[in-house]
């Protein structure tokens, strides 16, 4: 059973810098805001926005930023108490969409269900009993993450807390503009099927290339070798 004391430590550590989804214009995770750009967040993150990686190109830019955030406390040698291992930042066109925290193990072992809910509802507010909207398949990322432990959210936002327990138990929490989440897959699904599409043409396209390229370093090496080849 853990102390009033050292909950109030974790859910500070947890601290979402939001004043709960109730009459918030714009979600955030710390001061991380959704629809916010690459480059206002790599900024915040102490990153530069070229580390972000291109997942797709067309028909729109999906990117995703990885954040560890430090493990020491800015000009000493103290171990920070902050319970994030990592963060992904994903972004669609240059917006925002998604946040998935993973918490480290070391800060949050101990720490029931129950315990996780009460410090995210500080920022988030009262639970809810599923996502508002019609119902959707899990995404990837969200399979991956476990089993969900509780949501919070309205229309607009999605905030969902998951457990895994495939190697050690670990929370992860993912906040998502769906709207925006939604375009994302239909663009990732839709760049999959013209790189599929578009396949074959790109293969010869490589082939005729290679052929063309193989030409033409031999008749460079013809050249070469022709004028000064005595017998």
């Amino acid at each position: 059973m853990m102390s009033p004391r050292t909950l109030a430590i974790c859910a500070f550590g947890i601290v979402f810098s939001a004043q709960g989804l109730e009459g918030q214009g714009r979600l955030q995770y710390r001061n991380f805001e959704l629809k916010s750009g690459l480059a206002s967040v790599s900024t915040l993150a102490g990153i530069a926005p070229s580390e972000a990686k291109f997942l797709h190109r067309r028909p729109a830019v999906l990117q995703d930023l990885e954040w560890r955030p430090a493990r020491w406390v800015s000009g000493t040698t103290s171990a920070s108490t902050d319970p994030v291992e990592q963060i992904l930042f994903s972004f669609y066109n240059d917006q925002l969409f998604r946040v998935v925290v993973d918490y480290g193990h070391g800060r949050t072992e101990g720490m029931t269900n129950a315990d996780m809910i009460a410090a995210i509802s500080e920022e988030y507010g009262t639970p809810i009993a599923k996502r508002p909207g019609a119902a959707r398949a899990p995404s990837r990322v969200e399979i991956e993450s476990g089993a969900p432990v509780a949501r919070w959210g309205d229309a607009e936002h999605a905030v969902v807390l998951y457990r895994s327990s495939s190697y050690r138990e670990a929370f992860r929490l993912i906040v998502t503009e769906p709207v925006l989440d939604d375009l994302a897959r239909k663009a990732a699904n839709e760049s999959v099927r013209l790189d599929d599409q578009e396949a074959p043409s790109r293969e010869l396209a490589r082939q005729k290339k290679e052929l063309e390229d193989g030409r033409a370093a031999a008749e460079k090496a013809r050249a070469a070798n022709k004028g000064g080849f005595r017998p």
